[in-house]
């Protein structure tokens, strides 16, 4: 199997089961755990919690420890194992302690998968970034697609076991044949962990990068955790319900197909501020216009709130990072944008959803807008160094 269609592979099996767990799960406890929005909302918020540390601590020194495979394997079947507690779970407590346990392992994946691919690309053996990532973006779909025929026949109670299948055979696959540089252990991973961990704040920008891509993550918080719920409350057609949540998800694969030769040129800080300008103007409208067909219209603005917000992250890490620092700032990324910062957006939209739903997406104008000013900043930045650079070709 060459590089490409292996990571191709990896993204989509693990996808899948993202696209099940990301819109369906806070729902799936509520319907059919019997708990209260604000209790899912807590353990939620709390898993991401979890999720950070995971991701901005265990996943780092593992990465030094281990190789790409090895943690891709252990961390699918942790995530099996912690899925087969929730049969017999049904009080708050215990959903709670498994939730904590499950986003030890789950979450771990995502960085791993993309620091393969970083490495990967790199190191010349995958060619296109985008193109393999697209991948996951389809098994996001086909996942979606499919928990909709099968809720609208079955009901809630199977999103658990469509996610365990989808988990066993993301688990199956990763013991298939992988690029023998992520066979490799690692070198010696430096001693004074806390030092290399800061000499990442010393690259130049990444500081000012990370904190627009988290505020850009943290803008999702609502729209991950009650997007499910807010389709209900505006009386969308369940069996509908799947395919406007991947409306969001075609739109992400529209974006990785073209995004390594349409926006290839494009630099960091203007893909940031597009970003950030279409997550901004994502939530007004959803806000403005509480109905079915402007969500669906809204959804295509993933490819910017989302999509081009990872795409631009991921470009800077490949021009900008070394190799040996690709697993620290993943794990960074994931911690403080893809866990943390949600899970206090979370939380802040879950108050918000509880006085009025539509209150739970505007607010999230409050990430989004800062972001778009700290882009354009960044961008009049780089744009100072790129003159100063030609001027001193000229001279």
């Amino acid at each position: 199997m060459n590089t490409h269609r292996w990571m191709s592979l990896q993204f989509f099996s693990f996808f899948m089961t993202w696209g099940i767990f990301l819109p369906y799960w806070t729902g799936w406890m509520i319907y059919t755990k019997g708990i209260t929005v604000s209790e899912a909302s807590l353990i939620m918020s709390l898993g991401l919690v979890a999720r950070g540390i995971s991701t901005l601590f265990a996943f780092p020194y593992l990465s030094g420890k281990f190789s790409s495979k090895t943690i891709l394997n252990v961390a699918g079947l942790g995530t099996f194992l912690a899925l087969l507690c929730y049969i017999p779970s049904s009080s708050f407590t215990s959903l709670l302690i498994i939730t904590l346990v499950l986003h030890l392992f789950y979450p771990t994946l995502m960085p791993a998968l993309d620091s393969a691919a970083g490495v990967l690309v790199q190191r010349k053996q995958l060619e296109h970034y985008g193109r393999s990532r697209q991948w996951g973006s389809i098994g996001f779909v086909v996942a979606g697609m499919m928990l909709t025929v099968f809720t609208g026949k079955l009901g809630d109670e199977v999103v658990l076991w469509v996610l365990l299948l989808s988990i066993f055979i993301f688990v199956g696959l990763g013991f298939t044949r992988a690029p023998a540089i992520l066979s490799e252990k690692p070198q010696q991973a430096d001693p004074l962990q806390k030092e290399s961990l800061l000499k990442l704040f010393t690259i130049k920008h990444f500081p000012l990068v990370l904190l627009i891509v988290i505020l850009l993550q943290a803008a999702h918080a609502s729209y991950y955790n009650y997007g499910y719920l807010f389709l209900q409350d505006i009386q969308a057609p369940k069996y509908l319900i799947g395919v406007i949540i991947n409306i969001a998800v075609i739109a992400e694969i529209l974006f990785f197909s073209i995004a390594d030769t349409k926006f290839q040129h494009f630099s960091v800080g203007s893909l940031l501020a597009l970003a950030a300008l279409g997550s901004s103007l994502r939530w007004i409208l959803i806000f403005a216009f509480p109905n079915v067909i402007v969500f669906c219209i809204a959804q295509t603005l993933h490819a910017f709130s989302f999509a081009m917000g990872h795409y631009a992250f991921m470009k800077y890490l490949v021009d900008h990072v070394p190799p040996t620092q690709v697993a620290k700032a993943q794990g960074v990324y994931s911690a403080l944008a893809l866990s943390w910062s949600t899970a206090a957006f979370t939380i802040f939209g879950g108050y918000l959803y509880e006085i009025e739903p539509r209150y739970a997406f505007i607010g999230m104008i409050a990430c989004s807008i800062p972001s778009m000013l700290l882009a354009l900043v960044y961008r009049k930045q780089q744009n100072r160094l790129t003159q100063v650079k030609e001027k001193a070709v000229i001279l």
